[in-house]
């Protein structure tokens, strides 16, 4: 895994990883902070948070006696380009299905296309 977006989608596999992110969103926090909903060590956040750094979800920078966390959202536009692709690819595929089925109906059923004798066209 040694490009971007594998390590990206690997970081986002861990729910606790997932949690931090969604928190980040909402603005920087302290090691401390983010630490504070789970029942595990600070060394465990800081692990937690190496990966998310690993993967350029996250960066630390240091604000006098703080260090906050900081998420760098530009990453998750190249998760959605790449989910964008995929997404466009088959909802083209199921177009083209629905194109069949609908084709497949209308061979089974020729009276829903023609007009029915003593009916007004």
């Amino acid at each position: 895994m040694t490009d971007q977006l594998s390590r990206v989608f690997a970081a986002l596999a861990d729910p606790t990883r997932r949690d931090m992110v969604a928190r980040l969103t909402e603005g920087d926090h302290t090691v401390n902070d983010l630490a504070a909903p789970y029942d595990v060590s600070l060394q465990a956040v800081s692990k937690h948070l190496k990966v998310l750094e690993d993967a350029g979800l996250v960066t630390r920078t240091r604000e006098a006696q703080r260090r906050p966390v900081h998420l760098e959202a530009e990453v998750f536009d190249l998760m959605t380009k790449w989910i964008e692709r995929y997404r466009r690819q088959a909802e083209e595929r199921f177009s083209r299905l629905d194109a069949v089925l609908a084709r497949l109906q209308d061979d089974d059923n020729p009276s829903s296309t023609q007009p029915q004798e003593g009916t007004a066209s």
